[in-house]
């Protein structure tokens, strides 16, 4: 029987697609994982950097929390490549693919920002955080502020997927106080607005100007907290503060200001977001204090891995035998490192060992364990024997290790056993990772249990070959701990089944980034095709080995495969023949990073209706790249597909634009049970670019203190956003894994489907016209919305709490285009005057073809006329006969009309010291709605 807290752990795993392990025991985290990256050279101080780290931050997260949560156990994960030590012991299911915490070299050199890898959507786990040495090492304090204090701000966005609430890209606005504020949570943080610049030894401060187009101050202007606060809110703003111990909450949240928290989250503070929680939910706070937290040092060591390929009578249907063998050759000849310890083991209601284990060493290692592959399929299947037998003949006689910790075992099966449950516990006390793959529609469920709870990764293929869906799980399965440089990377993957005489033909691109140990291979299902493949410079390669026998034929290319197109052309000698081919390589230089695609959907596990999402993300090293065509394929268990277009534009199912992750929803479902999924990954010509810009969801640059005068720090290095790398035409493909969808209806169902919120509208203002532009939605990124309803208003809160309510614009005109079309709409605002409004807010409300509404979009808005600002007059330019200029050309004439007292500073004409002639708005009728007479003047 599986305990409760396990198999509540199960359920939770199940649901969610994400790779972390940490559990939540009586407020305490547990199997938190830090991984240190391979490429990190090593320092034994940054071990005890990150200790430190974790315990400072374990007390700020306590205290931060309301006494309700603190860091129990940690795992600090070890590169195999430094040295050895006794205190370093083999990870049991630890891996730098679960890995909770990254530390790794900067993107770019000088880019310490902490940031948190976050492509989803509020309240929901983010995937990794990334600190780079010089940031563990305590280098970059000034910048961040301590450790540990930086950590909490990214576990925020980690656990409970809560966002930042400053904006660099937009560090001030216009308050409904009519005062410019800068972007901040909560508002009672206080400081100064000015402009510092540095050329040498020598630095000037100066006020803000305001910028004419945008009535906010302008680009250079920063924000300077001072030093010494008495506000305690909030960690997601600036967490370095010392006085900031808390996050934002109900009450002291600022609503207005212009930060992703407010974007995401639908204007509700971080600790709303965190209080609904599951980990909140399911917690009460301490009495006593927290304990210490407790440190294991893991290092990985030689790779053990066991293949349990099933060989029931089952396998003799659908040539699945066949197939099973020609991935687990793949795996073999290509796919598992050399150095790595593999076995072999049968089984249908007995379980064999058909080759103990043999570390890999050279390609004659790799053919004796060709020679174990089953050739004939008989028996029954149970999995639960089996998992005991493998323990004790096997595992246990892992090459010169004392524990079997951290094995794997491949487990390749189409049948079911409903006693594989029952040895779930076994299994996770031992530290076996099982990898599950599943063949054809009736394969085991159970496993996935297992396999999600020792940290393995599941698998389906269905029994269409040209799909490809075995070799490619099988090719999935790299070392989780090897460096990137090692890993074998899939090029291509495809299918065709053919009649007799016709052709399968294409190209593969091999880029600059990869190339070595370059493989080819084809295989068919009756008779072997002709097989010709040029490389770039049109010599044919005629060396491919065929094994007959196994149907395949592969060809590995020595040394460094040439850059550019090859060339593959295989034309079937058989009617009804099915061929595929596959190509992968490992990277070219070990210095360069070579771009690579994960995939996966978030969750593993989906009831119908609730629409699911696909994710891509596409790198170099951890650098996203831009403008790659993506595309995804699903396959549900009988072989049914649907084919979607990945997009990276901040729309429907993308979170944010141009971050390097491609999504989209998916709602095909066509029956219940497994679904696999694979995508493919293309750059083309000059349209494809490395992004250097930086990481959203990360801890705020501290630009200096207020302390009587502002103590400025180094200004951060810079790298201008729109600088891209242009990158050469490359291809990727890899599988996602399976997931299950359960209480599909068998009849037809309605529309259940509202469209997707608009996330991205924009408006300007041109005269006394407001152009709204916006990316067109569909019901969940699929079709055509039958109408918008825009809405305006003066003030932000009110649209946002009362969009009903508001002002409807008339969009009679206005006819919806195909989802991700660019959508324009221009109108001339009302009552704008009798409102005396100095903005209109605009929001979006979609409707489809069944009067299903989206919710409502994000607010954009437009100024009207400029904030209360401390600006010298000759800073505010006027350049428009518009309205809006006339009120600042009334400011700028009061502005002339002040003077100093004799003796008095030349500072801003509402400081001490000064005279201001007192004007009426009566003299000036309907020029003074804006703020310049109604706070300005008042004021002096």
């Amino acid at each position: 029987k599986i305990p409760g807290s396990v198999f509540l752990f199960v359920l939770y795993l199940l649901h969610e697609s994400n790779s972390s392990l940490i559990k939540l025991n009586n407020n305490g985290y547990e199997d938190v994982i830090i991984a240190i990256d391979p490429g990190v050279p090593e320092n034994e101080t940054i071990i005890e950097k990150l200790k430190d780290m974790v315990t400072t931050a374990s007390t700020y997260l306590f205290e931060a929390t309301k006494r309700r949560f603190f860091f129990k156990n940690v795992s600090i994960l070890i590169p195999e490549t430094w040295k050895e030590n006794s205190q370093y012991k083999r990870p049991k299911h630890e891996s730098y693919t679960h890995a909770d915490v990254i530390v790794a070299p900067p993107i770019a050199p000088g880019r310490d920002e902490p940031y948190t890898k976050q492509f989803t959507e509020c309240g929901e786990k983010a995937e990794y955080i990334h600190f780079t040495p010089d940031f563990v090492l305590g280098n970059k304090q000034n910048e961040y502020g301590p450790a540990g204090r930086a950590f909490v701000h990214e576990w925020a966005h980690l656990r409970w997927g809560v966002f930042d609430e400053y904006n660099e890209d937009q560090p001030f606005y216009s308050a409904s106080s009519n005062k410019i504020e800068a972007t901040r949570c909560s508002a009672g943080i206080t400081g100064i607005n000015k402009v510092y610049t540095c050329r040498g030894e020598s630095c000037l401060t100066r006020n803000c100007r305001l910028n004419a187009t945008t009535k906010l101050y302008e680009k250079d202007c920063q924000f300077f907290p001072d030093k010494v606060q008495t506000e305690k809110a909030s960690i997601m703003y600036m967490q370095s503060i010392e006085a900031t111990v808390e996050f934002c909450n109900e009450e002291n949240h600022n609503r207005e200001a212009p930060n992703l928290q407010n974007t995401k989250c639908n204007f509700r503070s971080t600790w709303e977001v965190i209080s609904i929680s599951e980990d909140f939910q399911s917690t009460t706070p301490m009495e006593g204090p927290p304990p210490t937290p407790a440190f294991s040092l893991l290092r990985p060591s030689q790779r053990i891995v066991c293949l349990v390929l099933d060989k029931s009578a089952s396998m003799a249907s659908s040539d699945r035998l066949n197939r099973m063998n020609q991935a687990a050759k793949y795996f073999l000849l290509q796919i598992v490192e050399n150095g790595s310890w593999v076995g072999m083991v049968h089984f249908d209601s007995t379980a064999t060992v058909k080759s103990q284990l043999i570390q890999i060493k050279s390609s004659s290692e790799r053919n004796q364990l060709l020679q174990s592959l089953p050739t004939v399929a008989a028996g029954g299947t149970q999995i639960f024997l089996l998992m005991g037998y493998i323990r004790q003949t096997l595992l246990c006689k892992s090459s010169n290790t004392s524990t079997p910790y951290g094995s794997e075992i491949v487990l390749l099966t189409d049948g079911e056993d409903s006693t594989a449950s029952s040895c779930v516990n076994e299994v996770i006390e031992n530290g076996t990772i099982i990898h599950f793959i599943a063949l054809g529609p009736s394969a085991d469920t159970s496993v996935i249990q297992m396999s999600n709870l020792t940290g393995g990764k599941h698998y389906y293929a269905s029994d269409i070959a040209q799909n490809n869906g075995l070799i490619d799980a099988f090719g999935a399965l790299t070392s989780e701990n090897a460096d990137l440089s090692q890993k074998s990377l899939q090029l291509e993957s495809k299918g065709l089944t053919l009649n007799s005489k016709s052709w399968m033909n294409d190209t593969v691109i091999i880029d600059s980034t990869v190339g070595k140990d370059t493989f080819f291979l084809i295989t068919w299902n009756k008779q072997s095709p002709d097989i010709f493949l040029w490389d770039p410079s049109g010599t044919l390669m005629n060396t491919f080995t065929v094994d007959s026998n196994s149907k395949m034929a592969y060809l590995s290319v020595p040394g460094t495969a040439k850059l550019g197109i090859w060339t593959y052309s295989a034309q079937a000698t058989a009617d009804s023949e099915t061929l595929t081919i596959t190509v992968t390589s490992r990277a070219a230089n070990s210095s360069v990073p070579p771009i690579t695609v994960n995939a996966k959907m978030n969750k593993d596990n989906n009831i119908f209706p609730s629409p699911m999402i696909v994710y891509a993300e596409v790198l170099q090293g951890y650098a996203p790249v831009l403008g790659a065509n993506v595309t995804a394929v699903i396959e549900s268990k009988h072989g049914n597909t649907t084919v979607l277009q990945l997009l990276d534009n901040g729309t429907g199912a993308d979170a944010f634009k141009d971050d390097g992750v491609y999504s989209r929803y998916f709602t095909d479902y066509t029956e219940n049970g497994r679904y696999s999924l694979k995508v493919w990954a293309h750059g083309g010509t000059n349209s494809t670019t490395r992004s250097l810009r930086r990481p959203l969801n990360r801890a705020m640059y501290i630009p200096g203190w207020v302390v009587d005068e502002i103590q400025r720090n180094p200004p951060r290095p810079e790298i201008d956003g729109n600088t891209q790398t242009i990158l050469e035409n490359f291809s990727r493909t890899i599988s996602g894994g399976a997931f299950v969808v359960s209480q599909v209806p068998n009849t037809y169902f309605p529309d259940r489907y509202p469209p997707s919120q608009i996330t991205d509208l924009d408006a300007t203002l041109d005269g006394d016209e407001i152009t709204l532009t916006w990316t067109a939605p569909g019901d969940f990124d699929v079709g055509t919305v039958k109408e918008y309803i825009i809405r305006t208003s003066g003030s932000l809160l009110d649209l946002q709490d009362n969009f009903d309510n508001a002002l409807q614009v008339n969009t009679s005109g206005l006819q919806p285009n195909e989802v991700n079309s660019k959508e324009t709409f221009t109108f001339k605002p009302e009552n704008t005057e009798e409102e005396n409004a100095t903005h209109v807010f605009i929001a979006i409300q979609s409707v489809d073809k069944n009067n299903l509404t989206s919710k409502i979009s994000n607010i954009a808005q437009v100024v009207l006329f400029a904030s209360d600002a401390d600006a010298n007059p000759e800073e505010i330019p006027n350049h428009s006969n518009s309205r809006i200029n006339v009120s600042m050309l009334v400011c700028q004439w009061l502005g002339l009309l002040w003077f100093p007292k004799p003796g008095a500073s030349s500072g801003s004409p509402t400081g001490a010291g000064s005279q201001v002639l007192r004007l009426s708005s009566t003299a000036f009728p309907g020029a003074f709605t804006g703020s310049c007479i109604g706070s300005r003047v008042a004021r002096t």
